[in-house]
């Protein structure tokens, strides 16, 4: 069971015994840890139902466990690294974003939104982003280190914790924050087998969804191994030359590439695909292009969401018109293509991934 960063649990070699963070265990990672200490199974499952169900945040509230027990784990693993500096909660929806640090002084957002049919959280999977994607604010400096799933999880339970005040409980999960899920694969997917096992959090992973520039790799992975979350591929143009202009992943996996691992998606999952468009005032939002994309897309069982651009004071981005909205959007599903507008949540914080964090790094 070894990870690939090294070690015996694939946590961080750099790490010192004494800032293990117990949130990286998988349950059965957990149980291999627990059995080396000469304890019975049932205790892994007894401490992630502490820790993802009772929301524990130390080892001494785990009162079915002997004191020696809880000392050792103590002494030896964290519950929790992160501290929250900043909170920013709209007052039209209710949407919060938190900007979390870790020890180590790198920073990252995670969004809880709040929809009728519940409640939804953004985890970010890397500290900042080295995609380069010129309408996004997390690529602002490049990319910093990668998340632990470990601090994917912590991402989730500041949003939870905050529910529970409510009696709520988060429903949904999208890898859409800062970073490439894909360019994090291994990781990204542990904090999904965290998240949705039985004895912790269980969200079920139909209610997961994990957003990619386009790393085909990545895709053909996620398809081999018949997980069953959604695929969210940022697409953002009809074509290779306008494509790479605004994403320079697509020099490396050009469309024709990127939609050929989409089909091997489909043919092995059966699932359908969500293509993210963000609309760019006069770059991509022309009815030409919607009509490129229809074409583009016949064929393959996919759901079209348009972003209209977030502003970013670094990008000298125009948003598109609200009635050109409008005209790209019925032209598309004028030519069949299953389409929607993304309902805009918290437009009065600071909304673009990784805007909050930019912010907080030029005050300092």
């Amino acid at each position: 069971m070894t990870g690939a960063t090294g070690g015996r649990l694939g946590l961080r070699a750099a790490e010192p015994a004494g800032s293990r963070q117990v949130y990286n265990f998988t349950l059965e990672e957990l149980t291999v840890y627990l059995q080396d200490l000469g304890e019975p199974p049932y205790r892994a499952r007894q401490i992630f139902q502490w820790l993802y169900q009772r929301r524990a945040q130390s080892f001494q509230e785990m009162t079915n466990l002997s004191k020696g027990l809880r000392a050792s784990l103590a002494s030896a693993l964290t519950i929790g690294r992160a501290r929250e500096v900043t909170r920013q909660v709209s007052k039209v929806d209710g949407t919060t974003k938190f900007l979390l640090e870790w020890p180590d002084a790198v920073t990252v957002e995670t969004v809880l939104m709040r929809h009728d049919y519940g409640n939804s959280v953004c985890v970010s999977t890397q500290v900042g982003c080295k995609m380069g994607c010129t309408f996004c604010a997390s690529t602002l400096g490049g990319m910093i280190r990668q998340m632990t799933a470990g601090e994917m999880v912590e991402q989730l339970l500041f949003s939870q914790r905050l529910l529970d005040e409510q009696s709520q409980r988060v429903s949904s999960v999208v890898l859409m924050g800062s970073g490439e899920p894909m360019d994090n694969y291994d990781a990204a997917m542990k904090f999904i087998d965290i998240i949705s096992d039985e004895h912790g959090l269980n969200i079920g992973q139909r209610h997961i969804t994990i957003s990619t520039v386009g790393l085909v790799p990545g895709i053909v992975r996620l398809a081999d191994e018949g997980r069953p979350i959604t695929l969210a591929v940022s697409l953002h143009a009809p074509n290779d030359a306008l494509r790479s202009s605004m994403m320079p992943v697509n020099r490396a996996y050009p469309i024709a590439k990127l939609m050929e691992a989409c089909h091997y998606y489909h043919r092995v999952t059966g699932r359908r695909i969500s293509f993210e468009y963000a609309l760019v005032g006069g770059k991509n939002d022309s009815l030409q292009e919607a009509r490129e994309l229809a074409e583009l897309l016949a064929g393959l069982p996919c759901h079209v969401n348009l972003i209209p651009v977030n502003y970013v004071p670094e990008r000298n981005l125009t948003r598109t018109a609200k009635d050109q909205i409008y005209a790209f959007w019925n032209e598309l599903k004028r030519l069949g293509v299953n389409a929607t507008i993304r309902r805009e949540m918290g437009h009065d914080i600071a909304a673009a991934c990784g805007q909050l964090r930019a912010e907080h790094a030029n005050r300092g």
